[in-house]
């Protein structure tokens, strides 16, 4: 889809959500519980806070920075678990935002048996204690029971499990729909759910660089009734290349967002019947790969590209001061796609190219880390590999000399541009470092 096309959409939706917007603004500023409805009306499905028509401009964010998400348009943000739930929706009211409120549920990829009656029982008193507490709330847009608990799963009793929480949850909780985010989506796992678990108000899915299939997938299932997307975003370092030793390419910050607004004009602008709008991952950062794969924000705070795509799709304007764009990193003169070995203890020049739209001054920085050998799955806790210090010397604009580690192994350059402006710009190239070769002179 052409941006154009994108930017035409967004500004339609823009100016007929002012209105609502405004109601919206006024009724999350009460003090009782959001009344919030899906409802289906010509053929097409449509959120409905307080009566008023909500169109879900949001972010997976739980611990980022709720004030630049509102400030860049995003109307809601999801989380998932309700750790400091308080907190985060009193937080989320002071910004006008709305919270789709996760429910940590055990997966069985972490041991939970849900053939074992009395644990399913437990956690059901457990999370309708979290209902509870929190389910009054007037920034609690909806309930996300359970993250992707398909995945590496065979019981299919846990949709039993869910069912019976999303019971417990209409029962109490008259005001706010139910849902469950999966990972991915087919023919099977939808049948699956309609039988094992009707009583959800609408189905979540979360994909990345996949999710330009997801209109050809829903109708594959036959899916008719509403949907969001809870996570999408970068390329997963599950679907991307990798080097001859198995490491992971990831697309520096530039290639990502090219890849965030052509995937949300294929996979969420461009279906106005059945989805209800979605969370695009991930507003903040974390360790997941590299400090850098998922995240939106550097770990110092500063907005990359995709925040700046997002800010246009969400209002159909771009950031006063837009982020760096980068064109490529190079060490010893290749890119990651060839394989770059070093020599243990010598060194080689490195270099980013990068262009500035604001024509801002740029400043720039180096790191090396050990290659993560992490092999979690589903977002679970990576710890971040060790820094090397020592080996970067700073040359001229974007350039440096890297002395390759002494230990031989699997390392990871990255590279900073920073703008000024609260902006920024990083690439990153895994390397491979031999053993240190010595030449023995003949003896005569």
């Amino acid at each position: 889809m052409k941006v154009n096309i994108l930017l035409k959409w967004s500004l339609a939706l823009l100016a007929a959500g002012l209105t609502a917007a405004s109601c919206l603004a006024e009724s999350i500023k009460s003090t009782g519980p959001a009344k919030v409805e899906v409802r289906r009306a010509d053929g097409r499905w449509q959120l409905y806070v307080n009566q008023q028509p909500f169109y879900i401009k949001g972010a997976g964010l739980e611990f980022g920075d709720q004030e630049k998400l509102a400030a860049a348009g995003g109307n809601s943000f999801r989380t998932w678990r309700t750790d400091n739930g308080q907190q985060v929706l009193d937080r989320a009211q002071q910004n006008g935002l709305y919270v789709t409120m996760g429910l940590d549920v055990s997966r069985e990829r972490h041991g939970f048996d849900y053939s074992n009656a009395e644990n399913v029982a437990r956690q059901l008193a457990e999370i309708k204690s979290q209902v509870l507490q929190f389910k009054d709330h007037p920034a609690l847009l909806m309930w996300d029971i359970g993250n992707e608990l398909n995945l590496n799963s065979q019981n299919p009793k846990v949709w039993d499990a869910v069912n019976e929480i999303s019971k417990m949850i209409h029962q109490v909780d008259p005001n706010h729909p139910t849902t469950t985010s999966l990972a991915g989506i087919s023919k099977d796992l939808v049948t699956e759910i309609k039988s094992r678990a009707p009583d959800l108000d609408l189905l979540c899915v979360q994909s990345y660089a996949d999710i330009v299939n997801l209109p050809r997938y829903l109708r594959d299932t036959g899916w008719t009734g509403p949907y969001a997307v809870t996570e999408w975003g970068a390329t997963g370092h599950w679907e991307c290349g990798k080097t001859a030793w198995g490491a992971p390419i990831e697309d520096n910050s530039s290639v990502k967002a090219d890849c965030y607004r052509k995937r949300y004009a294929i996979a969420i602008a461009s279906d106005t019947n059945q989805c209800l709008g979605s969370y695009v991952f991930l507003w903040g950062q974390k360790q997941e790969r590299t400090p850098t794969w998922y995240g939106m924000f550097l770990s110092s705070g500063e907005a990359t590209e995709t925040v700046d795509v997002m800010q246009f799709v969400w209002t159909g304007r771009w950031p006063e001061f837009r982020s760096p764009q980068l064109k490529g990193l190079w060490l010893d003169g290749k890119t990651a796609q060839q394989n770059v070995r070093l020599n243990a203890g010598q060194s080689y020049p490195a270099k980013v190219q990068v262009q500035s739209p604001a024509n801002a001054a740029l400043t720039y920085s180096w790191e090396i880390m050990e290659e993560s050998g992490a092999q979690s799955t589903g977002g679970d806790f990576e710890s971040q590999p060790q820094r090397l210090t020592g080996l970067i010397s700073p040359g001229a604009a974007g350039e440096a000399q890297v002395k390759a580690p002494a230990r031989p192994g699997a390392y990871r350059l990255f590279a900073y541009v920073l703008n000024g402006h609260d902006r920024a710009a990083y690439a990153n190239l895994p390397f491979y470092v031999d053993a240190k070769t010595s030449t023995v002179a003949s003896q005569p």
